[in-house]
């Protein structure tokens, strides 16, 4: 693909020195650096405000995928809303590519795309036209836009003659890959992607599993996974972050994290008992709490 790793944004455009300091910094800082960072939601003020992310701190180097591990309400999705600015930190700090997230927004928001398992749309509208719309606030050539749109929807296995049926007439699975092309669109530096294979078919599934890794190869991309499939996770991952209860609880490669569980626990050298013993739960096991899934 010929798209250029972060575009311009042509509306809300930040100042030229934050552009020029984002340049400066992406070559030599951490793709991303979370650093004490709290969250707490009071969904009903007669009780005490729940902690959904307590006290995380990781960094993620350049070019990597890194995988968050969780079950339902360990706070898996509520870090990535954190990291993409969705909601606002209430302790600690994050930066991507040494720019603070708050202090630097709108210049963070030139280097990251997020998909996550509700990926929102003009449901009315084509895939294509959603797409262009993207691309425009991205200051996109409208060709180059539609060219590649029709590139990346096509890896992903949508054909020509779906490109402009409207979208509440798809599958939440086409769905769920036109919301992946559309992230893909604008190359961002950091992608975030909130179990973006969910509701997916297996080939479906891994065609994105394969455009993911291709993604991260050829544009250098630095991407966040979250998911609930282990083997998704075991494929894409270098590096594997397990949250329970809004922290974290062990970090490493896959392979790490098996030899521990094996040598100081003696389970089996799996994924699956690397979960179970440091967590205690299932991935599929819910969390009852008062106020929002921090899923």
């Amino acid at each position: 693909m010929t798209t250029a790793l972060a575009p311009e944004l042509n509306i809300a455009r930040p100042a030229a020195d934050a552009a020029a300091t984002a340049s400066a910094t992406v070559v030599s800082a951490p793709a991303l650096l979370v650093e004490h960072v709290t969250k707490r939601f009071r969904p009903d003020r007669r009780k005490p405000p729940v902690l959904a992310i307590d006290n995380v701190s990781l960094r993620l180097e350049r070019g990597t995928i890194h995988g968050f591990l969780g079950a339902n309400g360990s706070g898996k999705s509520t870090l990535i809303r954190l990291v993409s600015g969705l909601l606002t930190l209430d302790e600690g700090r994050v930066e991507v590519f040494g720019l603070d997230i708050e202090r630097d927004e709108l210049a963070v928001k030139r280097l990251i795309n997020r998909v996550s398992v509700d990926a929102a749309f003009f449901k009315k509208l084509s895939p294509m036209e959603n797409l262009l719309f993207a691309a425009r606030l991205y200051g996109m050539d409208a060709a180059v836009a539609r060219r590649e749109a029709t590139a990346i929807l096509g890896r992903l296995g949508i054909a020509k003659n779906r490109l402009g049926r409207p979208i509440e007439q798809m599958s939440r699975g086409m769905q769920q890959k036109v919301a992946i092309a559309r992230a893909l669109l604008t190359s961002p530096t950091l992608l975030l992607l909130d179990e973006p294979t969910t509701g997916l078919d297996p080939r479906s599934k891994l065609d994105v599993q394969a455009f993911i890794e291709e993604v991260n190869q050829s544009h250098d991309a630095t991407i966040v996974l979250t998911t609930h499939d282990l083997a998704e996770a075991e494929r894409l991952c270098e590096r594997i972050t397990l949250l329970n209860g809004g922290r974290v609880v062990a970090e490493g490669t896959t392979p790490e994290l098996k030899r521990m569980v094996a040598e100081r626990h003696g389970q089996p050298e799996t994924l699956e008992a690397v979960f179970m013993t440091l967590t205690g739960r299932s991935l599929d096991d819910d969390v009852e709490e008062d106020g929002d899934n921090n899923d």
